[in-house]
């Protein structure tokens, strides 16, 4: 009796409509019947192939499963099923065989395409199973369809505890956090909506050692299938954590800017890398030019306890010297392979040895063999980068503060011979004049007289520091005007006030200062001088900055402009005492700008500005 069908007859138009490859052989192995659709996957006709032997035709098959499983099936008189390669057609077959006493029907089908998909699918299977990021999948029904190993390792729940659970389930069966878990269903309910096609968010869970950690979810829709959602969780506690000792470590930077000096400096980078970055064996060293060494500025308790204090290393001694001299960070994982070891009995197995620019190193250690790691020379190296830039803005500042010191001295001594010279010229003008009887003296032993008491004046101002300046009050502009005219050398000098106004300033030396300019005229002058003085108002808002004084005197040339501000000697010179270059060391000294220009009718116009307490109140 068959086991199963068998060609007849009968069944012939039958079997040439099915859609699989049919074949019907003999007890010696010889083709009795052959579908359409056979002839076309075996590539041969049913002329060619009836009567003759399946193995003299198809060779091939001999070393496949087809001898095997066809003397099975024909033994045992039982259907079998199996899948075989045929390499000359590059197909894969699904075959079953259906025994009977006379024979054997055969059913053929083209499986290449399933099998392709099923490889693909091996090869990403293996590729999620070697990734070292947890992956699962969620159906159509919210139930975890597949995870990888790595996702048992990182949530601390097994492959058999998660598949087939709900999705809701995982928080319980992963200790996912609360906040976690509605992350989780917001995002698969919005990817399965199709209202976006990622999401991402971070999770707070316990691991199966009963640590907190920190996940980074991904998730993205799959389609139709077994798995609609996938999502992918990746351990990122040590990253977040190394992001905020970066964090730390640029606050730190502020701390080490405000240090007063290079000690405080290395006291700060040593407890950061104490508190921070968990180095408890830590210490600068900066370089001591003067004695050629390495001289040891702050350390941490932990150093002064396993160490006993730490040494100067003069040139050559030990590796700090080596990493100093090539000046690149460098990570000792075991000390006792090392030759060039300072001190061969120290507790110490592993070091860290970074650069501080040229200033020094900071140096870190551990008791234990390969105490440290590639992310800890990354952060004592950066800690070493922020102390080099605060030590180079410590040595600019007291680089500046030194030369300020320095300029106070030399202004300071500038006064005090100033000082002398006046006091002492001023007792010889003294006697000088007192030896002249007031009606009967020289005119022009007067004026020499005059002159030098005035260059005396000019001498002081000059050597006056700018930054010393007195008590500023509210000037009175006529007031002033009217002060200076009385101390210049003016006698025939006409002068219009063109405001009434007031500015704040040190009246003494404000009054000086247009002293010297009613100087200057007089001397250009050689005789009467007439002078306006008016207001400079800004273009842009038309409110007054500073003023002007306009003569008629021999106009100054153009040329001469630039040096009209320049100290120079009155000697073989008409001009009077060091002139305009102390009214504009006056100017300057209160933070105005001064110029010399052409009038816009004729004359030489004097100009000071950048007035801010400068008021007009009538004009």
């Amino acid at each position: 009796m068959s086991n199963g069908p068998h060609a007849t007859d009968r069944s012939v138009p039958i079997l040439d409509r099915v859609g699989d490859a049919f074949f019907a052989l003999d007890g010696d192995w010889r083709f009795t019947y052959i579908n359409d659709r056979a002839e076309s996957m075996l590539k041969r006709s049913r002329r060619q192939l009836i009567g003759r032997v399946m193995w003299d035709e198809f060779p091939e098959t001999v070393e496949t499963q087809f001898p095997e499983g066809f003397h099975q099936a024909m033994e045992a008189q039982e259907p079998v099923s199996f899948e075989v390669y045929h390499n000359p057609l590059d197909t894969w077959f699904e075959a079953n065989a259906y025994p009977s006493e006379s024979g054997l029907s055969v059913y053929l089908r083209d499986i290449t395409d399933r099998k392709e998909r099923e490889n693909e699918l091996a090869q990403h299977a293996r590729v999620v199973e070697a990734v070292h990021d947890g992956v699962l999948t969620v159906d159509d029904d919210d139930r975890i369809a597949s995870v990888n190993e790595a996702i048992e390792e990182t949530l601390g729940a097994t492959r058999d505890e998660l598949v087939g659970q709900p999705i809701r389930r995982l928080p319980e069966l992963a200790n996912i956090d609360s906040e976690g878990a509605m992350a989780i269903g917001e995002a698969i309910g919005t990817l399965q909506s199709g209202e976006t096609s990622y999401q991402r968010f971070e999770l707070s869970f316990t691991n199966a050692d009963g640590e907190e950690r920190i996940g980074e979810m991904r998730m993205v829709p799959l389609g139709e299938g077994l798995a609609s959602v996938a999502g992918v969780i990746r351990d990122v506690t040590e990253q977040r954590e190394y992001e905020e000792t970066v964090d730390s470590l640029h606050e730190v930077t502020r701390w080490l800017f405000g240090a007063e000096d290079a000690a405080e400096i290395c006291s700060v980078a040593v407890h950061a890398a104490d508190e921070l970055l968990d180095l408890p064996i830590s210490g600068v060293w900066l370089i001591d030019d003067e004695r050629g060494c390495l001289d040891p500025m702050a350390a941490t308790m932990g150093a002064h306890t396993e160490l006993g204090g730490l040494p100067q290393f003069y040139e050559g001694e030990g590796l700090i010297w080596d990493v100093y001299r090539e000046g690149e960070p460098k990570m000792f994982d075991d000390l006792t392979q090392e030759s060039d070891i300072y001190n061969e009995d120290t507790p110490l197995r592993s070091e860290i040895i970074v650069p501080i620019g040229t200033h020094g190193v900071i140096m870190t250690g551990s008791t234990r063999v390969e105490g440290f790691d590639d992310t800890d020379l990354e952060l004592v190296s950066l800690l070493a980068s922020n102390t080099e830039a605060a030590l180079d803005r410590s040595d600019r500042e007291k680089l500046l503060q030194d030369r300020k010191q320095s300029l106070a001295r030399q202004s300071e001594r500038l006064r005090a011979v100033a000082d002398i010279l006046s006091e002492d010229l001023q007792q010889h003008l003294d006697d000088v004049a007192s030896e002249f009887d007031e009606e009967s003296h020289d005119p022009a032993v007067t004026e020499t007289l005059t002159r030098a008491e005035e260059l005396v004046d000019d001498v002081l101002e000059f050597a006056r520091d700018q930054s010393a300046m007195g008590s500023r009050s509210s000037v009175d502009f006529e007031s002033a005007l009217s002060d200076a005219l009385d101390a210049s050398i003016a006698e025939d000098m006409t002068v219009y006030l063109e405001f009434e106004g007031s500015v704040r300033a040190e009246r003494a030396r404000f009054v000086h200062m247009l002293e010297t300019v009613f100087n200057d005229v007089t001397t250009r002058a050689k005789g009467d001088a007439t002078v306006r003085i008016g207001p400079v108002e800004d273009d842009a808002t038309g409110k007054p900055t500073g003023f002007y004084i306009l003569d008629d005197a021999a106009a100054i040339p153009e040329t001469e402009f630039d040096r009209v501000f320049e100290p120079e000697t009155t000697t073989g010179s008409e001009r009077s005492g060091l002139g305009l270059a102390v009214a504009r060391e006056i100017a300057e000294a209160h933070g105005w700008e001064v110029d010399v220009s052409t009038g816009q009718a004729s004359g030489t116009q004097f100009s000071v500005t950048g007035m801010v307490t400068f008021e007009v109140s009538q004009k």
